[in-house]
């Protein structure tokens, strides 16, 4: 009981861990490395994330410095971020590459903010699918009369309880992350 338990709360970390990712690359006005988290570049035939292959550093608070280890990737490096859905072009002088990344207008703020809800009710969903997954595991021991009734009640209750946790956990970080959006 105890396992089915432990292995439901490490999911759930999982499921907050893969949230706060996934705001990581959400462009929210200020340069954010964690943009760049999903892109790649060829680097002698092999698809290398960019900051695997190049410096990327925050010079000031809306520009972003990408400085790449070997000069032959500048151009491999400027290209991803044009095919990507960043959104902002790339300025190349041969060596470094910088994102300048302008102020959101009001009407893009809100539209980020509906995705952060978005993928913050997503993240809920799969923390409820866990629940419900840990919860048929807990029956069918009941069924197989390795827990009593009293157990599988105690447990349910403990079960709601840390479900209830995760998703206020959800909530507070799609609260925090729309909060950053709205900033100007």
């Amino acid at each position: 009981m105890k396992e089915i338990i432990d292995r439901m709360e490490h999911k759930m970390n999982k499921s907050l861990d893969n949230q706060l990712n996934e705001y990581a690359s959400i462009r929210a006005g200020r340069a954010n490395p964690g943009v760049l988290d999903k892109l790649t570049v060829n680097y002698y035939g092999t698809d290398s994330p960019i900051a695997q292959v190049a410096s990327v550093s925050v010079t000031e608070a809306r520009t972003l410095v990408i400085q790449p280890w070997d000069a032959s990737l500048v151009r491999g490096i400027e290209k991803a971020i044009l095919n990507s859905d960043i959104g902002i072009n790339p300025q190349n002088d041969g060596k470094t590459i910088r994102l300048i990344f302008p102020p959101l207008t009001e009407e893009r703020r809100r539209e980020i903010c509906k995705k952060v809800d978005k993928m913050g009710e997503e993240t809920k969903i799969a923390i409820r699918s866990i629940r419900r997954d840990a919860i048929e595991k807990l029956k069918a021991k009941k069924k197989t009369s390795e827990i009593t009734e009293d157990d599988l009640k105690d447990a349910e209750k403990k079960v709601q309880d840390i479900t209830d946790k995760f998703c206020k956990k959800a909530d507070e970080n799609a609260k925090e992350k729309s909060k950053e959006v709205m900033e100007i």
